[in-house]
C-alpha cells in the first residue's frame, strides 16, 4: 500500500467521523432545543385562551370551498351557502311527547332518526327487551337505537327492570359516510318486525320514498357543514425532534390517540382539538406541527378555535415557529380574526337548524 492511499483511507475515515460527529451533534442539539422549550412550568393554553373581540363592522363570510363528501381528516373553509335546506319534519302522527322528549339526551331522535313506532299488545319488560334490541345496533353503517315510555317516567333508554307500554325505534338518517339507503332500510324493516314478532308488536313503518327524501336531506346538511379548521406551526430553524417533543406535548396536557395524534381535552374531558406532526411513524425529525378543530364536534361554549390558536401562540413562542396556513403563508392577527368571524357565524347556522354544533346530535352526525 502506498503512502497516497494511505492518506487517502485515513482522510476518508476522518470525513466519514465528521458526518457522524456532526449527525450526533445536530440530533442532540434538537433534542437539546425542544427540551429548553418545554422546561419551564408548561402554560395552560385553555386557561388563557386568545379572545377575539367583534370588530364594528364584521367581516362577512365570503369563502366558497369545495364541501366535504365524505369522512376526512382534510381541513376546509366554513362553507356558508345561501341555499336553505330544511331538515325533516319531527313526525306530526307521533304522541306529543314524542316530539317534546326528544331531547339530546334520549337515545331516539326525530330530528336526526327515522322514527318507528311500535305498539304492544301489553306492557313489556326490560329483561326481556335487552336480549332483543342488542342484537340491532346498525344497520349498514347507521346506528339504530331503542327506547320505551314508562307510566311513571316517560320515555326513556331501555333498562333491566323498567316496564314499557310503548316503544319506538330509530335508525339514523345520515351520517358523514352518506345517506341512509334502500338497502340499508330494508334491512333494518325486516329486522325490527322480527323483534316485533317476539314481543307481540306491531310496528308503524313510515314509507321508503319519504325517509329517503328526508334522509338525503339531512346527508345535504352534513355535507354543508362537514368543516375541520387546520392551522400550522413551522419552524424558523431546525426541524424539531419528534421524540423530545412528543414527550413534552404530553406534558402539555395532550392525550395520545390510537392513530397516533395528539388530542387536546377541556375541563370536563371534551375533544377540543388534535395535533399531529405530518410525518410518518419512522420519522425522528419535523420542521411542522399542524393543529386541527372539527368544528360541528366542538360547542361555541367550549371554544375550541380560541383555544387552538392559544395553543399555536404557546408553541410559537416554546419552538421558535410561526403560524401559517397550508400554502406557507404566515396567518395575521387580522386573518385570525376573520377566520373567527366565520367560526361564529357557523355556529349561529347550525344552532338556527337545531343542530347544535358539539352537541349530542351533531357528534352522532358528524362521525
Amino acid at each position: 500500500m502506498t503512502d497516497l492511499q494511505t492518506s487517502l483511507i485515513v482522510i476518508g475515515g476522518v470525513i466519514v467521523a465528521g458526518v457522524i460527529g456532526y449527525n450526533k451533534w445536530h440530533e442532540h442539539r434538537a433534542k437539546k432545543n425542544v427540551e429548553r422549550a418545554f422546561s419551564s412550568e408548561p402554560d395552560d393554553v385553555l386557561m388563557t385562551p386568545t379572545t377575539y373581540q367583534p370588530s364594528e363592522s364584521p367581516i362577512e363570510p365570503e369563502v366558497n370551498a369545495v364541501p366535504m363528501a365524505a369522512a376526512s381528516d382534510e381541513r376546509q373553509e366554513p362553507v356558508f351557502s345561501d341555499q336553505e335546506f330544511v331538515l325533516p319534519d319531527e313526525p306530526a302522527d307521533l304522541p306529543v311527547a314524542d316530539v317534546a322528549t326528544a331531547s339530546l339526551s334520549l337515545p331516539v331522535d326525530a330530528k336526526i332518526d327515522c322514527v318507528i313506532p311500535l305498539s304492544l299488545e301489553g306492557v313489556v319488560r326490560g329483561e326481556k327487551l335487552l336480549p332483543l334490541i342488542q342484537t340491532l345496533h346498525h344497520v349498514g353503517n347507521k346506528p339504530v337505537h331503542f327506547m320505551g315510555y314508562a307510566e311513571s317516567d316517560g320515555w326513556q333508554p331501555i333498562t333491566s327492570g323498567g316496564i314499557y307500554s310503548e316503544l319506538q325505534a330509530g335508525v339514523q338518517l345520515a351520517n358523514r359516510s352518506g345517506a341512509l339507503n334502500e338497502l340499508e332500510y330494508s334491512e333494518m324493516v325486516r329486522r325490527l318486525r322480527q323483534i316485533a314478532d317476539e314481543i307481540g308488536a306491531e310496528p308503524a313503518i313510515p314509507d321508503m320514498p319519504k325517509v329517503m327524501v328526508d334522509a338525503k336531506t339531512l346527508r345535504q346538511f352534513v355535507i354543508d357543514h362537514d368543516v375541520k379548521l387546520g392551522i400550522n406551526v413551522r419552524s424558523n430553524g431546525a426541524p424539531w425532534a419528534i421524540g423530545t417533543l412528543l414527550t413534552a406535548l404530553e406534558r402539555q396536557g395532550f392525550d395520545v390517540r390510537p392513530d397516533g395524534r395528539f388530542e387536546m381535552l377541556d375541563a370536563d374531558g371534551m375533544p377540543l382539538f388534535t395535533l399531529t406532526t405530518n410525518e410518518t411513524v419512522a420519522a425522528e425529525y419535523t420542521p411542522r406541527l399542524t393543529l386541527l378543530l372539527d368544528v360541528p364536534r366542538v360547542s361555541l361554549n367550549q371554544n375550541g378555535f380560541d383555544a387552538m390558536i392559544a395553543c399555536a401562540r404557546t408553541l410559537v413562542k416554546r419552538l421558535d415557529g410561526t403560524i401559517v396556513d397550508d400554502s406557507d403563508q404566515r396567518l395575521t392577527d387580522e386573518v385570525l380574526q376573520d377566520i373567527a368571524n366565520q367560526v361564529n357565524a357557523f355556529y349561529e347556522d347550525m344552532e338556527l337548524a337545531g343542530i347544535a354544533a358539539g352537541s349530542v346530535r351533531a357528534r352522532r352526525l358528524f362521525i
